[in-house]
């Protein structure tokens, strides 16, 4: 018997590892796009913190929407847009501040009255390191500089090793459950587990004197494992 794959979308603490909010949909079908269910995870976020993303999630909406309630971002540049650094207000080396028009083209997902209230344009600052250009609401050099953008979205891997420990580590890579609600607690309760190893990591480096991202999540696990049953005969679950 088959069965889609299902497609999960996760805000992740860069700091911790731990899952804030997380949204799960069908693999294909309208409106189960990534960035269709990063919009259902807009509630996770609050003013003065920062989004880090990919390329994915560098639109005009998410961006213009995220900056309306007082959270920057650090986005990759799409592959769709351009950047011309000899455009705009030059603020270093490969580093201006440049304005970006709203498309003329309504998104299917937005009426027409939710685009009309959505900003003519956009302020946004573009640097380019080695290898890539970033997008971002930090504006002011003097504040954030380019090296610190291009230091802290290279910390974007660690995002990408969590999600493959809550793959493969943890075995959500292939879901057991035949119907799509069990399939739907299934992940649910896989994330719990997530959140609750990133719990003990915490406390661990807490403990001993450690960052977080230093405390190896796998190790976690096994020991986790090893351990169970001795705590269990001592009357903990």
């Amino acid at each position: 018997m088959g069965f889609p794959l299902a497609r999960l979308v996760a805000v992740i603490c860069l700091s911790t590892g731990a899952i804030i909010d997380a949204a799960i949909g069908p693999f294909v079908g309208k409106g189960q796009s990534e960035n269709a269910l990063v919009r259902q995870l807009l509630g996770a976020f609050h003013a003065g913190e920062v989004v880090l993303a990919d390329a994915l999630y560098c639109s005009y909406w998410l961006i213009a929407t995220l900056q309306s309630v007082g959270v920057d971002i650090v986005f990759e540049q799409h592959g769709s847009r351009s950047t011309d650094f000899r455009r705009g207000q030059r603020r270093g080396v490969r580093d201006h501040r440049v304005t970006w028009r709203k498309p003329k083209q309504c998104p299917a997902w937005l009426t027409r009255r939710e685009y009309e209230a959505f900003p003519d344009t956009l302020t946004v600052r573009e640097v380019k390191g080695d290898k890539r250009v970033l997008v971002t609401t930090l504006l002011d050099p003097c504040e954030v500089r380019k090296q610190e953008l291009l230091d802290l979205y290279i910390q974007r891997w660690h995002i990408e090793l969590d999600l493959r420990n809550i793959k493969t580590t943890l075995g959500m890579d292939v879901l057991r459950c035949l119907t799509p609600d069990m399939v739907e607690k299934e992940l649910w309760v896989n994330l719990l587990a997530y959140n609750l190893i990133r719990l003990l990591m915490t406390q661990a480096a807490i403990e001993a004197g450690l960052h977080r991202r230093e405390v190896s999540f796998k190790h976690t696990v096994q020991l986790w494992l090893q351990w169970q049953p001795s705590l269990r005969g001592r009357g903990v679950n």
